[in-house]
């Protein structure tokens, strides 16, 4: 290659990372964002922790657990054009009365504005029952946000992690991308502080994302809160935005902010 065509090249990727860049700040500065959720960017660092996880605008994208759908209301609008983004909620048809109706909120929420959401495709999960989160093979990025603990607890244990981190690598492509945040159990505490405090060992999730057949391929600080010492009475949920402790001790917590959390990109290998 000439090279005038190797810098004609270079600039061509430039302009495409510069609006990609552009077109991920536009999404979450965006009307359709809830205030109550743009509120929390200063805990969650929704832009860099997309950009780190290698988020593009042509990609297909897998939101596992998505909620109320926080993080929904930036990826949707953002693949919109060019990507696709599967919403991988609650059976609609769950035993759970809690299940069914917060998906049937998330399936108004996206219905009330298809400007922004008309295009998601929302598909059912519910380790280690509802696994089909998208076809085999089809995504370059899953994402979930503060799950894996719900997963784990009250009995879950590494088999709901096996199940859910299994449909992850059968979802992706090879090369694909697994991005996990959630919150962190000092690595001194033991196993058994996970059962009931929202709160995980890094160490826990990287083995069950390795059994899986995933690679660890680098950490990020971006949501580390060093003021947030992970023995709370209620947990996780003693912190903000919960604040589920004693009223007399909410302005402590609030000091503290959000928790301490870890965030971990895996990556399923690619075939040899």
């Amino acid at each position: 290659m000439k090279l005038a065509q190797i810098g004609l090249a270079a600039l061509t990727l430039f302009a495409a990372s510069a609006h990609a860049d552009d077109a991920l700040k536009a999404a979450i500065a965006g009307p359709q964002r809830t205030e109550a959720y743009a509120a929390r960017d200063t805990y969650r660092h929704p832009y860099e922790t997309l950009s780190f996880f290698g988020i593009r605008p042509d990609m297909t994208v897998v939101e596992l657990a998505p909620g109320g759908g926080w993080y929904t209301e930036i990826l949707a609008p953002y693949l919109k054009d060019h990507g696709k983004l599967y919403a991988a909620h609650y059976p609609a048809d769950s035993s759970s009365d809690y299940y069914r109706k917060s998906r049937a909120s998330f399936e108004a929420k996206l219905k009330a504005d298809p400007t922004h959401y008309g295009k998601v495709e929302i598909t059912s999960f519910n380790p280690p029952d509802a696994l089909n989160i998208a076809p085999a093979g089809s995504a370059d990025l899953v994402v979930t946000f503060r799950n894996v603990h719900n997963w784990y607890m009250r009995g879950g244990g590494d088999a709901k992690l096996d199940a859910a981190f299994g449909a992850v690598y059968t979802a992706l492509k090879p090369g694909g991308v697994f991005g996990v945040v959630d919150h962190r159990l000092p690595a001194t505490r033991p196993a058994a502080d996970q059962e009931d405090s929202g709160y995980m060992l890094e160490s826990v999730i990287i083995a069950a994302a390795e059994r899986a057949g995933l690679k660890l391929v680098e950490k990020s600080e971006i949501n580390a809160n060093p003021k947030d010492t992970a023995d709370h009475p209620k947990g996780v949920w003693t912190l903000p935005p919960s604040l589920r402790g004693d009223e007399a001790d909410q302005a402590k917590y609030k000091a503290i902010g959000e928790s301490d959390r870890m965030t971990l990109k895996f990556v399923k290998p690619a075939k040899s």
